[in-house]
């Protein structure tokens, strides 16, 4: 089961790092799970419907088998830098294409799973929706299940984590240097 442990947003995102890399535990200490490096990138696009700010968000189901709304990221490919990976992600999650406008900074937390400890940062941005249409047909991963305009003002009701409500606060506050 997974049972992440939010941190407080950190507002310097972290150098790049690519993929995951695992390292195992100390030999003199067996009984210590490997951990396992995960770095992701996504954040909060928003488009403006009838003067009311809206943010594309996702539904998936979690490691745990439990349905989350959350923000859109994913693993950034190749040599992508984390703001390229997070426009990329919530395109392929949401269908919606956007343009960076802000770092939002970076949250990490710990999960367990499949006998290893994960640690995962997620780079966070804010960007403005350019383009597109809610679907969740292009997700080559099939992760996001649903996906939903939902009013930067109701996203503490509808997002799973308070990590990504932190988030999205953030992206409040810098609303209006933006639209």
């Amino acid at each position: 089961m997974v049972h992440p442990v939010p941190r407080a947003p950190k507002r310097n995102p972290l150098p790049a790092a690519m993929g995951s890399l695992v390292v195992p535990a100390a030999s003199s200490a067996p009984s210590q799970l490997p951990t396992v490096e995960e770095v992701s990138a996504g954040g909060v696009v928003i488009e403006m419907h009838d003067g009311v700010p809206k943010v594309a968000i996702i539904a998936r189901i979690n490691r745990g088998g439990r349905l989350e709304w959350c923000l859109p990221k994913g693993h950034p490919e190749g040599a992508e830098t984390h703001a390229e990976a997070a426009v990329r992600e919530i395109e392929e999650e949401t269908g919606i294409a956007g343009v960076v406008l802000a770092t939002l900074g970076s949250i990490d937390y710990w999960f367990t799973v499949s006998g290893h400890r994960v640690h995962k940062t997620v780079h966070h941005f804010l960007l403005r929706a350019t383009g597109g249409y809610l679907t969740i047909e292009n997700d080559p991963d099939h992760e996001a299940v649903d996906v939903a305009w939902v009013p930067l003002g109701e996203l503490a009701k509808k997002l799973s984590f308070p990590n990504e409500r932190r988030i999205t606060d953030l992206a409040r506050e810098l609303l209006p240097e933006h639209f």
